[in-house]
Parts: structure tokens; C-alpha cells; sequence
């Protein structure tokens, strides 16, 4: 007896999920609040999920969604019997409180189900902490991508309807044909630049190459700089190459445009170069910029700070300086191939831009 007083039940909203499910069939319209936030697969109860899965398709169908046409499609599914036939569907309809709520009813039902996905991915890292043969960043950065989709579910969708991108397709077109300087990327705070790539696009990932002292780290900055302080735009900056206060001294010289050498040596004489230095110490400090100058990074860490920054502060773009001072992780470590090497970390920093659909500005 004892024992089965220590079982758990997951979390779950028996009154919730018929609520919603109960706001649907008596206001059809109501569907439209929460479309966008649930999936059948939310539902603790699995013929609720039936139940709703159903609702869609009437949906897609442009079918009225009452009691007599939601009983047919269930039955045609084989379904009906499930669920407890059409008298249980008019229980939801009897039992509904107010569907007017629907929005509360889909937030309870969505925090359950989150609760219920962490419980899921706090149990699989638990079995990650026995694995004690792995490499324990590829451990570690297994937890922290499980506990990720967890938090990252409001917003995340496997598949889309070419439809519904046509129509966003549509709309982004005639907004920038409406306005005369929008873009639909990321600006890069240079007019001809941005005229050509239309911005830094989501989840692309731009490599900017040169020969050694081209000025790779000056055009990246001024990106960086001009991206976060004109544009309002969050900006992650890994440098493996510069410290983060090297990297400041760069820009306060750009921004405030007095001499660097000057700066360095502290030269500085002359009241116009005091004030301008002023004026880009305002300047740089309103912005949304983050600097991670932790020496041989590699892509395990700096996803781990990427995706807090995308959480926190929705990070809009990323700059790698420079990639072959990246270390690598899992399979390309053990190799003595460099072109390997690169590949793989290549590799993972596109996935991270798709993952996280930010640009990814790569130094090379």
C-alpha cells in the first residue's frame, strides 16, 4: 500500500483539456486563439488529443466543427469508440465553463504539458550522468540541448505548410516594396554592402575571408558596432583572438573616430577628442552588445552561451573571430586532419544558425 501511495502522477488538467476542447465546439471561431500554441500531442489524455486532432481537420477541410460533423470524422477515423462515442462529445459541450477562456484553458493545458516534457528530459539526463565513458562537454552539452527544446517548445515547429510561408512570403515582399530602406536581414551598417546580400539573413552562415592583417577583425567590429548601437540590433561577438578589452579600445576609436595611437599611448590633447570619446562611451554603453573572449572555444560552449543569449536577450546576430582558433570537439578532436576539422566546426555553426535562426559572421 505504501508503494503505490509513492506514485507519482504527471502533471495534468483533466477540467482544462475538456474545457478547451468544449470552447471549440460551442464557438468554432475560438479555435483560432490558441491554433498557433497547441498540438494534439499536448494532451495528457490521448483521446482529447483524438479529439482535437479531429478538430483540425474539419478545420483544413473548412467544415463546420459542431458535434454531428466532429462525431462523423471521428467515426471515419475509427475513433469514435475511442473516445466514448458522441455522448462524451456532448459532455464537453454541456460541461464548458465560458468559452470565452479558451486562452486560459490552452495555458493551462500548454504548462502541464511542459512540465510533463521536462519531467521526460530530467529523467533521460539522469541517464546521461552514467554514461561515464563520454566525453563530459559532449555529455553536458546533450543535458543542456534536451532542457533547451524543452524551453524553446513555445516557438518551435518541425514542419511548416508551404501555404502559410507563401503567405509571409507575400507579406514581407510588399512591406519592403511599401518602405525605401528595410531589409530583410540583419543590416551590416554598410549602405552598399547591405544593398547587395539585403542584410545578414536568419540562419545563414557568412564567411568573411582574407590573408592574414587585411582587416577581417576592423570590418567585423565595425559590423558588430554599427549593428548593435544604429539598429538596436543584440550581437554576440566570440573572440579567440582579441581580448574583450582590446575589442572596446577598437571600437571606442571607430565610434568616437580619435586616433587609436592616440588611445593607446594616451596622447589624447585636445578638448574635441575628450568629448568625442565621451559621446562614444554613451553611445557604445546603450548598446545590446556581448563579448565572450575565452581563449580556444569551441562550439560546445559557445552554443551554451548563444542560446542564453537567445533566450535572454533574443540575439539577433553572431560573429566568430576566428575560425581556425576554434577548438574541436567529438570526432574531428581525434583527428589530425585539419580540412576535417574545419569542416566539422563549419558544420556545427550552421546548425547553430538554423537552430537558433540568427546569422552566423564567421572570421576566416
Amino acid at each position: 500500500m505504501q508503494h503505490d501511495q509513492n506514485i507519482r502522477v504527471p502533471p495534468h488538467s483533466t477540467d482544462a483539456e475538456q474545457a478547451l476542447l468544449g470552447s471549440v465546439m460551442v464557438r468554432e471561431s475560438a479555435l483560432h486563439d490558441v491554433i498557433e500554441k497547441i498540438r494534439p500531442e499536448m494532451f495528457y489524455d490521448s483521446k482529447h488529443g483524438q479529439i482535437y486532432e479531429g478538430m483540425l481537420d474539419l478545420f483544413s477541410d473548412g467544415t463546420q466543427i459542431d458535434l454531428l460533423s466532429l462525431s462523423d470524422k471521428l467515426e471515419a477515423r475509427d475513433e469514435l469508440t475511442d473516445i466514448g462515442d458522441s455522448e462524451y462529445l456532448t459532455e464537453l459541450v454541456n460541461t464548458v465553463p465560458s468559452a470565452s477562456n479558451i486562452e486560459h484553458y490552452a495555458d493551462i493545458v500548454f504548462k502541464k504539458y511542459i512540465l510533463r516534457q521536462l519531467i521526460q528530459a530530467g529523467d533521460e539526463i539522469s541517464q546521461l550522468g552514467f554514461q561515464e565513458d563520454g566525453e563530459l562537454e559532449d555529455v553536458l552539452d546533450e543535458a543542456e540541448k534536451m532542457l533547451y527544446d524543452v524551453t524553446d517548445e513555445d516557438s518551435r515547429n518541425s514542419f511548416v505548410a508551404l501555404s502559410g510561408e507563401l503567405e509571409e512570403a507575400f507579406e514581407r515582399l510588399e512591406r519592403l516594396n511599401q518602405s525605401d530602406n528595410e531589409l530583410r536581414g540583419i543590416p551590416t551598417g554598410f549602405p552598399k554592402l547591405d544593398n547587395k546580400l539585403s542584410g545578414l539573413q536568419p540562419s545563414d552562415m557568412v564567411v568573411l575571408a582574407a590573408r592574414p592583417s587585411m582587416g577581417k577583425t576592423s570590418l567585423a567590429l565595425d559590423i558588430a558596432r554599427q549593428t548593435s548601437t544604429t539598429h538596436d540590433a543584440s550581437v554576440c561577438l566570440f573572440s579567440m583572438e582579441m581580448s574583450s578589452q582590446q575589442l572596446v579600445d577598437r571600437m571606442l576609436a571607430a565610434e568616437s573616430r580619435v586616433d587609436a595611437w592616440k588611445m593607446r599611448t594616451g596622447k589624447i590633447r585636445t578638448d574635441d577628442d575628450f568629448q568625442n570619446i565621451r559621446d562614444a562611451l554613451g553611445a557604445l554603453s546603450q548598446s545590446n552588445m556581448f563579448i565572450d573572449d575565452t581563449p580556444g572555444n569551441n562550439i560546445i560552449r559557445m552554443r551554451s552561451v548563444a542560446r542564453r543569449l537567445k533566450r535572454e536577450e533574443d540575439l539577433d546576430l553572431i560573429i566568430v573571430d576566428y575560425l581556425q582558433l576554434m577548438q574541436p570537439t567529438g570526432r574531428a578532436k581525434n583527428s589530425d586532419s585539419m580540412v576535417f576539422q574545419i569542416t566539422e566546426i563549419s558544420r556545427d555553426l550552421k546548425i547553430l544558425a538554423k537552430e537558433l535562426q540568427v546569422p552566423v559572421l564567421v572570421l576566416s
